[in-house]
């Protein structure tokens, strides 16, 4: 059985910022946060169509640099939270639901 994305996509980015904040090492959550990209978007590779693999992937960078601006406005927690249930909804819409 598979992981669903959307929960890859969803714990990837909190864990990685979490990893990144506690300790210090923002290198080290950027390579959590790569590495749920990757294995998600092997998923995406092979449940969707590389069109929806390449928008979903777009979709997960773009959530990654809208949640710097936006924790600027709501806080960081606030906006990684944001950020991570949006990416995930639109994983399930898009590559986990069945249809």
């Amino acid at each position: 059985m598979r992981i669903p994305t959307a929960a890859v996509t969803a714990g990837s980015r909190t864990g990685g910022w979490q990893i990144a904040r506690r300790t210090g090492n923002r290198q080290l959550g950027g390579a959590v946060l790569a590495a749920g990209g990757v294995l998600a978007g092997r998923e995406w590779a092979r449940k969707t169509s590389p069109a929806l693999t390449g928008a979903l992937v777009v979709t997960y960078l773009g959530a990654f640099g809208l949640s710097h601006p936006l924790a600027k406005r709501i806080g960081s927690w606030p906006s990684v939270l944001v950020v991570s249930a949006v990416t995930a909804a639109i994983s399930y819409a898009a590559a986990d639901r069945k249809p």
